[in-house]
């Protein structure tokens, strides 16, 4: 094995981790953890290209090169063949105790390494590439001698079977014990082969009874509707404190079909995690009205949720129509955050969903609904949504033009008292997006960001932004204008970006030269 790829393998394997045996220098004993510097540069583009290593030989004979024995003030030892320095095992030995987060690749995810950290305290272990039955096993041995002080499991590009997610959830999971530390478990962009008709026993008991259990991911998982159903279903009498699911990126479309959520209402023993749920990710699920219609019962078995993303998912104007049910049924819902974006929706529903929002007593503080064909009939329910209530709107892509931005300009009479960013990008509102912007900054005085790229805005824009902002009295910290026509390339712009500054850095973010030039397309 090359240096290169010895140097690779060592940084793959320790040095991209929260807490790195390589970052030596920087070693830091009061917490009994071992903390390292953050690579960048050329040595991280370096442990990039050995995502895939062949290795094949043992760990822990392993040379560590001279560039990492340098950068670990080794310096001395550099020049002596036989120095036990050199070898990663020696490094395993001195400072694998401290070791509390680790990255391993599947490569190395054999039995050597439990044997190698079985002094180590594992609190985050992230998996790559776990693809093969071969290597579950060393990872068991791995996440038994851990389970005790592992919080956080992360599987990346994985394929995991009925037998193999069957195993590692035994491994994290002592039969008959209700206790574990275990609060993250993920897997993202890896394939799941789980028969839902036969669910592996050990991870239905995970499931119910990992009581530490605040975070659940099964993102881009290729999960079906039988699969997102049985996790629910089970989630439903769990014992777990869950705050955050995510299901997000799979193909669910009639996951809730077969609950019968009113025989649930008011019973104390069922729903425990869902009463705990703050965050609920379904983006990119393929959900269409009926689901929404379905998610709308199910919503009413979770209190405490805070923020909904169902962007991505054809529910439609019937789909929106189920939310606004959910509002009126649920004042008091505590739902805050909310993204609707490219959710197939139209200006009528939109509007209808706005309006419904502007009566609720704890209003929604984060609105998308972006890359929705909504046209400029929908300005005034929005003028009124973030003259009300909304901190956070996002607009962009809507399809505003001229007319939507010269009717929000309109509109815009009492200000905005609580609004904080808006992005109202992509919306081809030329002069009248400057217009709108420059009686908007003065009437927000929260306003701290606003997105107003890609919208063909001429040069006259920016000095009729520069002269808004001479006169308002907010804290306005960004203000995106790249895409747009505004900028004369003959001037010089360095006294208009000093003169807009905040903390230091320049207001206004401009178009470069090539880009200014080039006007924005969103046509399919």
């Amino acid at each position: 094995m090359g240096e290169n790829v010895q140097e690779t393998m060592y940084l793959v394997t320790l040095g991209r981790c929260c807490l790195s045996c390589v970052g030596l220098s920087s070693l830091t004993m009061s917490n009994h953890q071992l903390i390292g510097s953050t690579f960048t540069g050329r040595s991280i583009s370096k442990t990039e290209v050995a995502l895939r290593p062949t290795f094949s030989g043992r760990i822990c004979s392993i040379n560590v090169s001279d560039n990492i024995l340098r950068y670990i003030c080794h310096d001395d030892h550099m020049t002596c063949p036989k120095c036990v320095c050199k070898e990663l095992s020696f490094h395993f030995r001195t400072f694998g105790p401290y070791l509390r987060c680790l990255r391993l690749l599947n490569v190395l995810c054999v039995t050597e390494i439990s044997e190698l950290l079985r002094k180590s305290k594992l609190q985050r272990l992230v998996l790559r590439w776990i693809r093969s039955e071969k290597h579950v096993e060393p990872l068991c041995k791995l996440l038994i001698q851990s389970r005790d002080t592992l919080t956080s499991l992360e599987f990346i590009h994985c394929k995991l079977s009925s037998n193999s997610i069957n195993a590692i959830c035994a491994s994290l999971h002592e039969k008959g014990i209700h206790t574990t530390g275990m609060q993250r478990f993920s897997i993202k962009t890896s394939s799941i082969e789980i028969d839902p008709l036969a669910a592996p026993s050990s991870f239905i008991a995970f499931l119910m009874s990992v009581r530490t259990l605040h975070s659940l991911h099964f993102c881009d998982g290729n999960l079906d509707r039988h699969i997102a159903r049985m996790v629910f279903s089970t989630l439903l009498d769990s014992s777990s404190n869950l705050s955050s699911l995510d299901l997000s990126e799979n193909n669910i479309s009639g996951w809730l079909s077969t609950f019968s959520w009113r025989s649930v209402v008011g019973s104390p023993s069922s729903g425990k995690s869902l009463r705990s749920l703050c965050k609920l990710n379904l983006r990119g699920n393929e959900l269409d009205k009926y689901d929404a219609e379905n998610l709308a019962y199910a919503l009413l078995h979770m209190p405490g949720l805070e923020s909904l993303d169902l962007s991505g998912n054809p529910i439609e104007d019937s789909g929106i129509r189920s939310l606004i049910s959910y509002f009126t049924k649920n004042p008091n819902s505590r739902l805050a955050d909310l993204d609707l974006e490219n959710c197939e929706l139209s200006c009528c529903g939109v509007i209808e969903f706005l309006d419904t929002l502007s009566m609720l007593e704890k209003p929604i503080k984060f609105l998308s609904v972006a890359d929705n064909a909504l046209g400029s009939e929908v300005a005034e329910a929005i003028v009124n949504s973030f003259t009300v209530s909304i901190e956070s709107l996002n607009i962009s892509g809507i399809g505003l033009g001229p007319l939507g931005f010269l009717a929000l300009g309109r509109k815009l009479e009492k200000g905005s008292k609580k609004l904080l960013s808006i992005n109202i990008s992509k919306n081809r509102g030329g002069q009248e997006t400057a217009r709108f912007l420059s009686k908007l900054i003065p009437l927000a005085p929260r306003l701290i960001s606003v997105d107003a790229s890609y919208n063909l805005m001429p040069p006259e824009s920016l000095l009729m932004l520069c002269d808004s902002l001479r006169t308002a009295k907010g804290d306005l910290k960004r203000l995106d204008m790249t895409g747009n026509s505004c900028i004369n390339h003959k001037a010089d712009h360095s006294t208009l970006l000093s003169e807009f500054q905040h903390s230091g850095e320049p207001i206004f973010v401009l178009p470069s030269s090539l880009a200014s030039h080039v006007p924005y397309d969103d046509d399919p």
